[in-house]
């Protein structure tokens, strides 16, 4: 797999990478699965002075917060590499939700939240969570939250209860979105982002939730989590009171180019394996798999969809880069539904070329069915994406219609 359009700077970092990963990630993605993620990090962390040597290290960010300096088009087609693998973002420090909680800090926390929590996190030494979703609420209307967040003297005291806030388990920080202005008269006004670490009292991690039978732990997992008189100072806000919801657009978009790219690395792992599957397994003397035209149609399909997701996503990622996210709002919700249907069907067309050694454990093909499923639903479901798509075009042609 090479880069679509990789300019010198790019190029310089890929072949690097894509050498790393060769060597020290695919050969042991399947035990690492298997095993404690506690010990999993510690040989990660042990592989990290490897991944910095590539020079990809913090790979989102500009080179005077660290990073390589790539431009966003740049960094998709990185972050495509590194979705072949479920290691490969978390072995170069790039891995959500600690990715978007960098770009928060770095904009908006202050000089302390910056050297307490930001530098630990851009070395690699602590993760972080981000808590939005709650079970009481629906998903997909983000500006109803049960989360408080009161002022008492120079402290908020926050009440809640959140889950699927990823790799809650283990992390030293969490960002939590609570409503602090219930007054106040637009939804979109009435919450915050406010960061608390996690060893405080009143900060409790209910359990990481099973997802299809897998609970996991660590980076790897999804956290059940309340806030019970949790007590954190106020300078720990981050931008003013009531731009919450400004802040995760903010954080979103961007982060939703990252995971879409990450999802076209899925496919492309996928379709190699479903090809090298087709071209060698024999069903019967001298006849091949990949003889038989519907194996062929799932090929030629999967190979037109992965290129199709590919250019929408460097193309949204180019508009962003040169005209602003709001300008690619609507490429943006275009690309987040797309790419994750395309996904799922490469995803699952590969397994069953694979026939019964699919649905096992022995291929890494299992765990992209079961984790990534869920690709259609966070960040917002499909349906709520494609609503929004049709809104703005019907509004073209005079309909405004009502949500």
């Amino acid at each position: 797999m090479i880069a679509t359009f990789a300019s010198p700077k790019l190029q310089a970092l890929y072949e690097p990478v894509q050498q790393f990963l060769h060597d020290h990630i695919y050969p042991n993605e399947l035990r690492w699965l298997r095993t404690p993620f506690h010990e999993v990090e510690r040989e990660i962390r042990a592989l990290r002075p490897q991944a910095q040597a590539t020079g990809a290290w913090n790979a989102a960010l500009s080179e005077a917060e660290g990073g390589p300096g790539l431009k966003l088009t740049e960094f998709a087609q990185l972050s495509e590499l590194l979705g072949t693998s479920p290691f490969g973002h978390l072995a170069f420090n790039c891995q959500a939700p600690d990715a978007g909680n960098i770009e928060l800090l770095l904009q908006y926390g202050s000089t302390d939240i910056r050297e307490r929590y930001l530098e630990p996190l851009l070395a690699g030494d602590i993760r972080s969570c981000f808590a939005m979703t709650e079970p009481a609420y629906a998903g997909s209307n983000p500006v109803r939250l049960g989360t408080t967040a009161v002022r008492e003297g120079d402290e908020y005291v926050i009440n809640g209860h959140k889950w699927f806030t990823t790799a809650a388990d283990g992390a030293s920080f969490t960002i939590i979105m609570a409503v602090t202005n219930p007054e106040a008269e637009s939804p979109y006004a009435r919450a915050s982002m406010i960061l608390a670490p996690t060893d405080l009292p009143g900060f409790e991690l209910v359990r990481n939730i099973p997802i299809m039978g897998h609970a996991g732990e660590g980076w790897h997992s999804h956290a059940e989590v309340k806030f019970n008189n949790l007590r954190v100072p106020i300078s720990n806000l981050l931008g003013r009171e009531g731009e919450g919801f400004k802040l995760a657009q903010e954080r979103l978009g961007p982060g939703r180019i990252h995971h879409c790219m990450r999802w076209i690395g899925i496919c492309e792992r996928s379709f190699d394996m479903m090809c090298r599957r087709a071209a060698t397994r024999e069903l019967s003397e001298g006849r091949m798999l990949g003889e038989k035209q519907m194996v062929q149609s799932w090929i030629a399909e999967s190979r037109a969809q992965i290129d199709a997701s590919r250019y929408m996503v460097l193309h949204t990622a180019l508009k962003m880069q040169e005209e602003g996210q709001r300008a690619a709002s609507t490429e943006i919700s275009t690309i987040k539904f797309f790419v994750a249907d395309v996904m799922q069907r490469v995803v699952d067309r590969a397994l069953q070329v694979h026939g019964a050694l699919g649905i096992t454990d022995d291929t890494i093909l299992s765990f992209f069915y079961r984790e990534e499923r869920g690709a259609r639903i966070y960040d917002g479901p499909d349906e709520v994406h494609k609503a929004s798509l049709a809104r703005k075009i019907l509004k073209q042609y005079g309909l405004k219609a009502r949500r």
